[in-house]
């Protein structure tokens, strides 16, 4: 008999589970409250427990996957046309059952809570990076309503402002001097955030094997290797790093239709983040005074945003192989050569 499948609707306090007797094929459904979930799977059979890929779905995974069952999360926005009637808890665990009976929808590995960690610190640094830029942009609009101009840029307007104090303290009510103090002194609370942030990202990095061998690659700094080893695990989620990079939204979209097909951008589907780091670290190799034979060649045939795009793809591709094969980087390394000794199948 097959192993049964269950569909769980998860929320802060109660859950929704739909399954299908193997036995009888009676279709069932179970409301349960947050402290029964375990207990209720616990004494189950052994199956397939569905869920979306949503808030808290990792931490679920952790719990329920000891006990025996198989943990399948399925991306929500791939969930959501197999929910039809009304928006209830009943027909999002039926919607998830459905789709868990559907192959080709990509599952999302449980992350360790270590993984969980490890984002969740890049997380508050981007709420704090754009905390930061927020107020240095509050703080340029409020004083350009009296005529001071502050020039493009944190570190140049805030080296201006500086420069300029005691002429703009004369030009502005003494309002306007206080509100700009409050704010200096919360955009160095901020920076302390950041750099906080930044401080644990780093000592986290040194107790993580894959993220060394990750920030040794050219374009791929401490913040991309940490990022890339918490979303990557051990990268048995993609086949191959050409896969991994699609994910990410660096590879073209395409439409088509009566057989001809149109190559467009680049689909910009998947982790936003992870892109912005790589396509960042490939314009940081692209700008270089001395760039690669490789990238000087693409330069010469394509335009420079192209390349970009292109540098970062390989990135991706790289940062995969590493984690998956379970290697260091090498800059003389080709496809030919044969694998490390401690490169494992995949």
């Amino acid at each position: 008999m097959n192993a049964t499948t269950y569909g769980m609707d998860i929320a802060k306090n109660v859950f929704q589970v739909h399954w299908v007797d193997g036995n009888t094929g009676e279709i069932c459904r179970k409301k349960l409250p947050r402290g029964k979930v375990t207990e209720f799977f616990a004494v189950r059979p052994a199956g397939r427990i569905a869920m979306e890929a949503c808030g808290g779905a990792h931490h679920w995974g952790r719990t329920l996957g000891p006990l025996g069952h198989q943990i399948e999360l399925l991306p929500t926005h791939q969930v959501r046309p197999f929910i039809s009637g009304n928006k209830d808890d009943a027909a999002d665990a039926r919607g998830i059952w459905l789709a868990a009976q559907h192959g080709d929808i990509r599952r999302v590995a449980v992350k360790s809570s270590e993984q969980q960690a490890m984002l969740s610190l890049h997380r508050m640094r981007t709420h704090w990076v754009s905390v930061r830029t927020a107020t240095v942009n509050a703080l340029r609009g409020l004083l350009y309503e009296f005529g001071v101009t502050l020039p493009r840029g944190r570190h140049s307007g805030l080296r201006q402002l500086a420069q300029q104090r005691a002429e703009i303290n004369d030009a502005v009510p003494a309002v306007m001097v206080r509100l700009v103090d409050d704010q200096l002194l919360a955009l160095a609370d901020i920076e302390r955030h950041v750099q906080a942030m930044e401080e644990e990202i780093s000592l986290m990095l040194k107790s993580q094997e894959s993220a060394r061998r990750l920030r040794d690659t050219p374009g791929i700094g401490v913040l991309g290797a940490t990022a890339l080893a918490a979303t990557l695990g051990d990268g048995t989620s993609w086949r191959n790093g050409r896969e991994f990079a699609c994910c990410l939204g660096l590879a073209p979209g395409h439409r088509g239709t009566g057989g001809k097909v149109r190559i467009g951008s680049i689909s910009k589907r998947g982790n936003a983040y992870l892109r912005t780091l790589l396509i960042n670290g490939a314009r940081a190799l692209a700008s270089r005074e001395h760039p690669a034979p490789w990238i000087v060649a693409l330069l010469g045939r394509r335009p420079f945003n192209v390349v970009v795009v292109a540098i970062a793809h390989k990135l991706a591709r790289i940062a995969w192989a590493l984690v998956a094969h379970g290697r260091a980087y090498e800059a003389s390394w080709k496809a030919t050569d044969p694998p490390a000794a401690s490169a494992g199948a995949v």
